[in-house]
């Protein structure tokens, strides 16, 4: 069981990356205490437990209909989607918790990846981090919607589903002015809020030692995110 760098990069993959932005949570202030690298490992693992277990979770919607377009129809198929979402880097297939990602991926993210319901708020909260992101993503958001984007179609296509990038406009338009806006079920959903996967991460063990075992005894809940309040 060890702590350095070598058994967490097995892990991360990307842990110098990750490190760098962790500083960056840290000098936002975006929450009280940043996790470390183990901990943020720990959240690694829990992303995969949900892409086995919960994959209807990712990529998929329940609110709006496919786009009538013949591409958009052919993309709603995931497994012919991805290969275009990766050339698009509109995804990093590789990095679970987006802290490995550069602003640059991580606004194509969200331009080109569908997020279902309020998913584009973990992305607008990790944007955070990076000062004047959000302008800049609500500035090329805006030109999708109105069509002044010469890959707008595209773009449109590509997430399959209608009315995606008129919402996140209307959510990145609610950031600026209010800050991300979030329910109270969702504030601390590691699934949907960036803040919420931080401080789960951050109540995990923090070496390997600790981490180990405690995976082993069941100890760690690396299932479905369960809101205890009231709905809001």
């Amino acid at each position: 069981m060890r702590n350095d760098p070598l058994w967490t990069g097995a892990l991360l993959l990307f842990p110098r990356r990750i490190a760098e932005n962790l500083a960056r949570v840290e000098e936002s202030g975006l929450v009280p205490r940043a996790p470390n690298l183990v901990q943020i490992s720990l959240g690694v693992i829990r992303m995969w437990v949900r892409l086995a277990t919960r994959p209807e979770t990712i990529g998929t919607c329940t609110d709006h209909h496919v786009r009538p377009t013949l591409r958009a129809r052919l993309l709603a198929y995931r497994p012919l989607r991805f290969p275009f979402l990766v050339r698009e880097r509109a995804i990093a297939p590789l990095d679970f918790s987006g802290l490995a990602s550069s602003r640059e991926r991580v606004l194509r993210h969200l331009l080109g990846a569908h997020h279902d319901a309020n998913q584009f708020a973990y992305d607008l909260e990790l944007l955070g981090i990076h000062p004047g992101a959000l302008e800049e993503l609500g500035e090329r958001v805006r030109r999708v919607v109105n069509g002044e984007d010469p890959r707008a179609e595209w773009l449109r296509d590509l997430v399959v589903f209608e009315g995606y990038h008129e919402n996140l406009l209307a959510a990145v338009e609610h950031a600026l002015a209010h800050g991300v806006r979030l329910a109270p079920h969702e504030a601390d959903d590691p699934d949907t809020s960036f803040t919420g996967y931080l401080r789960w991460c951050a109540r995990m063990p923090a070496t390997w030692e600790e981490a180990i075992p405690a995976l082993l005894r069941g100890e760690i809940d690396l299932g479905a995110y369960q809101y205890e309040g009231g709905m809001a």
